[in-house]
């Protein structure tokens, strides 16, 4: 699911509002993907990236974020 605005989550240690996201991220949130029944997304696109939301265990919840340019440029 596709969603065009900021829905907060949380894992074991910390919760992401839009405002902590944007701090962490350095960018403007612009949507976010949810796959299947999900409750961390697995996408956030923001103004310059694209964000891939990455699980790093699978006996708690812990995620990773890494940012991927959605407009690179080539020299």
């Amino acid at each position: 699911m596709m969603l065009c605005e900021w829905r907060s989550f949380s894992t074991d240690t910390e919760i992401f509002t839009q405002e902590a996201f944007e701090d962490l991220i350095g960018d403007e949130f612009e949507s976010m993907m949810f796959k299947d029944d999900e409750t961390i997304p697995s996408f956030i696109w923001t103004v310059n990236f694209v964000i891939i939301v990455k699980r790093c265990s699978k006996m708690y919840t812990d995620i990773s974020f890494e940012k991927i340019p959605r407009n690179p440029v080539c020299e």
